[in-house]
């Protein structure tokens, strides 16, 4: 069974004593929620104090971006290499990245192939713009986004630590963000959100194979609270949230991680 999961995408928000402040309102609750997996991505700046404060706790930490290569004249940038001392996942491709900083599918393809090879599971997002949306193209631009990333990457890969094929299934989570829906207060409905999971499913099982496509989990993100959080998280195909404003607010956040493992819970 996919084990629920609940990333907070604090982007460019909190100081490093901020970040510290926010872990410490939510730690102890966060921590003691079960059947859920957690993971905080502050920004970069904060990367060590947070690292610091998880230790020991069932909470994981993620980046919000990284470059592709190891290393090298890149000025402002922060490699793999960097991240896979800290960091267990890190977010690529999120929209913000795309339309802001003009990243193209090609530059997410070499972050996704690049985080896998440092052992960092990426928290890949794709998802379409509003005018795509009302042409009806939301399908096409997922797929597009989908199987680009996904170019040149083994379902099957063999683990340098253990000698043995391990299953992308555990080194990689989808996120389906419409931009739309980013910071706008306007959220897909369920239904809709579930339907382009599903969709992602679909486009997984051509890629791989039906058996990938149906372990690998699939988060939902756009404008996400406690308060719509259940519309998503109850319908079977969407595996977790991608939480951006509401991960900042420490209490906010806690509910929406204890209605995700509530929910879930219920519909096993």
């Amino acid at each position: 069974m996919r084990i629920p999961f609940v990333a907070g995408n604090w982007k460019m928000n909190t100081t490093v004593t901020e970040a510290e402040k926010l872990v410490l309102e939510m730690l102890e609750k966060l921590d003691r929620i079960e059947g859920v997996e957690k993971v905080l991505c502050p920004p970069f700046v904060s990367l060590v104090a947070v690292s610091m404060m998880l230790q020991g706790s069932s909470i994981k930490l993620g980046a919000q971006n990284m470059y592709f290569e190891a290393k090298g004249a890149y000025t402002g940038e922060i490699s793999p290499l960097m991240l896979s001392e800290l960091c267990e996942f890190v977010i690529l491709g999120h929209s913000e990245r795309r339309w802001y900083f003009g990243e193209t599918d090609e530059i997410v393809n070499r972050k996704v192939k690049a985080a896998l090879a440092n052992k960092l599971k990426p928290i890949l997002c794709v998802g379409e713009r509003l005018e795509e949306n009302e042409a009806g193209k939301t399908e096409e631009v997922v797929n597009r986004q989908m199987t680009a990333a996904l170019n040149g990457i083994e379902p099957l890969a063999l683990s340098r630590s253990s000698g043995r094929s391990e299953s992308i299934v555990k080194n990689l989570v989808i996120a389906y963000e419409p931009v739309w829906a980013i910071g706008t207060g306007k959220a897909a409905s369920g239904k809709q959100a579930a339907a382009t999971i599903q969709f992602i499913r679909d486009v997984v099982a051509k890629l791989w194979n039906k058996s990938i496509a149906q372990d690998l989990r699939i988060l939902y993100g756009g404008s996400v609270t406690s308060a719509n959080i259940a519309e998503f998280i109850s319908h079977p195909e969407i595996d977790g949230v991608l939480v951006g404003g509401a991960s900042l607010k420490a209490e906010e956040f806690v509910n929406i991680v204890e209605k995700t493992a509530e929910i879930k819970e219920r519909t096993k």
